[in-house]
């Protein structure tokens, strides 16, 4: 919603302004259609050029992703720390081999089926479940885990921003095809030197939209873009982060609450339940 408003903002407000000066919409509606045309061309065919199939398709639904916003909410965060609670209390009454079932198939685990959101992605079971695989084999120096679970969650970070970096690229590269564009209208105007000044006046300012429509979509429509998706990114990884706090506090030796209790203080501030809140689900969970 927010994106919907800054978008009418912007539009709105440039254009509206342009009007009130006493600026003529006329020379836009003639030459925008076919600046557009050549920038968003160009900027596009080199999107193309710059990056893989695969990742074009996912910087495509990355967009949709800047309307819906973060994937996790409080709910999630609420599930993590009760999926991960239920694990680290497992293994800290039973050890390690209660755990092989749950590990192995979580598909099939009564323990996990109850949280069908994390079950659909993919890298939080894996995480999870990997993370506990090398502690069954005898993995459990809280420093080395750490590094090895920070690796895995960079390159996962890394891989994940990858649409807004490519559509970075893209709003960095607009300002300069609206140029190109604009020199071409140029040229185009000099060859119709000896027309009158009115239709001079014309071609020129329409030569000019081309600068405008460039910066104009650089920097109020697909720079704001990449950097909203870049922020959901940032505040969706926190969630992984939670997970690796809980698992290296359990791998150092301390009971379930404690181990939640750090895992809560990595959730972020807007989605944090409150520690009584926490407290009232363990009871639930163990009198279940």
């Amino acid at each position: 919603m927010t994106v919907l408003i800054g978008f009418g903002l912007v539009i709105s407000l440039v254009f509206g302004g342009f009007v009130l000066s006493g600026g003529k919409f006329g020379v836009l509606i003639h030459a925008v259609p076919f600046e557009g045309m050549m920038i968003v061309g160009a900027a596009v065919g080199s999107f193309v050029i710059a990056n893989s199939f695969g990742l074009i398709r996912r910087s495509g639904k990355s967009v949709m992703r800047v309307f819906k916003g973060t994937k996790w909410k409080e709910k999630d965060y609420n599930d993590i720390l009760a999926l991960m609670f239920e694990l680290t209390r497992l293994y800290r009454v039973k050890g390690i081999l209660a755990l092989d079932d749950h590990v192995e198939k979580p598909e099939d685990s009564d323990i996990f089926q109850k949280y069908p959101k994390l079950m659909k992605d993919h890298f939080v079971i894996e995480l999870i479940t990997d993370s506990f695989r090398m502690l069954a084999m005898q993995f459990d120096d809280q420093y080395q885990t750490e590094d090895v679970i920070n690796r895995k969650l960079k390159k996962h970070h890394h891989e994940a921003l990858a649409p807004a970096n490519s559509i970075q690229t893209v709003a960095d590269a607009l300002p300069a095809i609206g140029i190109v564009v604009a020199v071409l209208g140029v040229i185009k105007t000099m060859g119709a030197i000896n027309e009158k000044p009115e239709i001079l006046g014309e071609m020129i300012g329409g030569a000019l939209a081309g600068t405008m429509l460039g910066v104009f979509l650089a920097y109020c429509l697909v720079a704001p873009i990449a950097a909203r998706l870049r922020q959901i990114e940032e505040e969706d990884a926190s969630l992984y982060s939670v997970i690796r706090d809980i698992f290296v506090a359990m791998v150092a030796g301390h009971p379930p609450n404690i181990c939640i209790e750090i895992g809560r203080g990595n959730i972020p501030t807007a989605m944090q339940p409150n520690f009584y809140e926490v407290e009232e689900a363990q009871k639930a969970l163990q009198a279940a």
